[in-house]
């Protein structure tokens, strides 16, 4: 589905990322983890096209991800950014639609799917017609999930989708969030600063350090097998009963 090939990448003389590669298999869900500024969001960006890496190769479905071809490619993966980045001056369904108008889809056909969505995101229809500022923050997040999901892309990644959300609401979109990807069965890339959460979706965890990466691999082997003293020190640091009983 996605490999990526000894890529990096610096701005100045500051490396953000540090070589790498990987491998992202189809239908599986991947969390990124780590502290603040290790690179997490760069190497999302660095998936999906919106940065070129200094060096390294990004393959997408076999392809190499050109400049050229990066913006046929972003129409096949999702992206949910970091508190939903929806268009305040437009509708709710004017946000989830905009591609899909721009792409020249039929009104009929952007109906039809906008339907499905609502329903899959147990959105309200009639909260459709509302601009981002009268929805609620989890409403405000299921939007910004249809709008990616709109084109039916091949990857879907999310960049903390709920971190700003309060308590109560952030574990009932959990909830659902993990029963949606359990559904449509795409690949899913998390990025989250937290360890339950990253463990409560993703089958394989990607823990970054400073831009390295520092262990890949299931919640189990992070808990039970750490490559070296800062993965103890960050699971130990994080520990609380709900994710390690998960990861049990």
């Amino acid at each position: 589905m996605l490999e990526l090939d000894g890529i990096s990448k610096k701005y100045d003389d500051t490396v953000v990322v540090h070589p790498l590669t990987l491998t992202l298999r189809a239908a599986a869900t991947y969390a990124i983890i780590g502290p603040s500024g290790c690179g997490k969001s760069t190497l999302l960006r660095l998936m999906t096209g919106l940065v070129t890496p200094a060096a390294g190769t990004v393959r997408f479905e076999g392809d190499v991800l050109t400049k050229t071809n990066a913006l046929a490619v972003r129409q096949k993966i999702g992206y949910v950014i970091q508190d939903g980045g929806l268009f305040p001056h437009l509708t709710a369904e004017d946000n989830v639609t905009l591609m899909a108008q721009y792409l020249g889809w039929p009104a009929e056909r952007r109906t039809d799917r906008l339907a499905q969505l609502a329903e899959l995101t147990h959105f309200p229809l009639d909260g459709l017609q509302r601009f981002p500022v009268q929805l609620s923050g989890g409403q405000r997040q299921r939007v910004s999930l249809m709008r990616a999901l709109m084109l039916d892309p091949h990857l879907l990644v999310l960049d903390e989708p709920l971190g700003a959300l309060d308590p109560m609401i952030r574990s009932e979109l959990q909830a659902e969030l993990k029963e949606i990807f359990a559904s449509l069965g795409k690949t899913v890339v998390l990025v989250t600063h937290d360890m339950g959460e990253a463990v409560f979706f993703a089958e394989t965890v990607l823990l970054l350090r400073d831009g390295h990466l520092v262990q890949q691999g299931t919640p189990q082997q992070l808990l039970h097998e750490p490559a070296n003293d800062f993965v103890t020190q960050f699971v130990r640091a994080q520990r609380a009963v709900s994710w390690e009983a998960e990861a049990l």
